[in-house]
């Protein structure tokens, strides 16, 4: 599940910056002497405690919005028709789920091996596989994006490349998803909304070409970075204006990234990252309209290419690992919005979100096991 699942909260970078800030002095002289470690500051004290702090809010704001929304989830549920709904599961397609899934994230492989390549590395298909699944099987595992850090840190020997070039590619390639995310949720909106529909989520055909109007606008400052840069020269300087360190974080976050948008924008790779994001997101999408389809009781199938977008969207809130409660309160929506009744939505949420996540746990998993098992002299060179 990505995101926006992959779209999802805050650059790797500003994580990895967590790390600890402890450092190691070595005695030198007499053998047999032993290493000392030097005691922290008290403005490193201060920064530690400061980042333990902003992890347990996030932990504990992620674990009561897990809560709360699984509970809206399920408080008005019929069990007796969530069980017949569960029941009539036409199995025989959730094969084909599984394989639309394994199908968009080998497109997302691709773009970010072309990412990778217009950074002059010389990486092969399976090669940048390995860090990207492994990250989202961590990510589905652990909390704090820490499949995203181990992405751009932990796997710098095996891509041959310096930490700073591989985040610079991950935040193009949210960029590119929440894009493709924003464009779809348009679409939806604009052309799944009922005539005279006027209140609730299909009510705002409006809204969805606003929506598209948008994402249009991004597509265009992604093709032409060069427009970005003075409305960034004038947001840093109001940030200065305010605060020094903020404007630093700001800088240090989008200056390697207008970069890489500006390199990948200059050899014409733009074009085709985004053509391979638009393919993973229609496998996507057809991923949950293949689960729909599954469910006699979901009497509107299209709802899947509403839900996609939608549930994806909501990964962006903070939660615990996998995304549970959050994801599946908004595809409820997304279903019921659509004319479904509540116990197939649910049932539909829940199945699409155990497609989605043992999939790519699983796929993930056996990446992470293969980088684990590669001799240590192989992860020196890129194929």
């Amino acid at each position: 599940m990505t995101m926006p699942r992959e779209a999802q909260t805050g650059p790797p970078a500003a994580q990895t910056g967590q790390a600890g800030h402890t450092a190691q002095t070595e005695h030198t002289g007499q053998a047999g002497q032993t290493a000392t470690r030097r005691p922290k500051t008290r403005p490193e004290r201060r920064t530690a405690t400061r980042h333990k702090a902003r992890r347990a809010v996030y932990l504990g704001l992620g674990l009561a919005l897990t809560l709360g929304f699984g509970w809206l989830a399920i408080r008005d549920l019929d069990r007796s028709a969530l069980v017949a709904a569960v029941a009539e599961v036409r199995v025989s397609w959730l094969p084909l789920a599984v394989l639309a899934v394994l199908a968009g994230y080998l497109c997302r492989v691709v773009r970010w091996r072309v990412m990778l390549r217009a950074s002059g590395l010389k990486v092969g298909l399976g090669r940048a596989a390995v860090p990207l699944l492994a990250s989202i099987a961590l990510n589905n595992l652990l909390p704090l994006r820490a499949g995203d850090v181990v992405r751009c840190t932990g796997f710098t020997r095996w891509l041959g490349a310096d930490a700073g070039t591989i985040t610079a590619t991950v935040l193009v390639e949210r960029l590119l998803d929440l894009l493709a995310v924003v464009i779809a949720l348009g679409l939806a909106l604009a052309l799944l909304a009922p005539a005279g529909a006027r209140h609730g989520l299909l009510g705002a055909s409006g809204g969805g070409v606003t929506v598209i109007a948008l994402g249009g606008a991004a597509l265009v400052l992604l093709l032409v970075p060069a427009l970005l840069r003075v409305p960034l020269r004038l947001l840093d300087a109001g940030l200065r204006s305010l605060s020094a360190h903020w404007a630093n974080a700001f800088a240090g976050f989008t200056a390697p990234l207008l970069a890489t948008v500006e390199r990948l924008a200059g050899s014409r790779a733009m074009l085709a990252l985004l053509g391979w994001s638009a393919l993973a997101w229609l496998a996507e999408g057809a991923t949950y309209w293949t689960v729909a389809r599954a469910l006699p009781s979901v009497v509107a199938p299209v709802a899947g290419w509403l839900a996609m977008p939608v549930a994806t969207l909501a990964t962006l809130l903070p939660s615990t690992p996998g995304h549970i409660g959050t994801f599946d309160y908004f595809a409820i929506q997304a279903a019921r919005a659509s004319g479904n009744p509540l116990a197939a939505a649910a049932t539909f949420a829940v199945l699409v979100h155990a497609v989605l996540y043992l999939t790519t746990t699983m796929a993930g998993g056996i990446c992470l096991l293969l980088w684990r098992l590669q001799p240590a002299p192989r992860r020196l060179a890129c194929p």
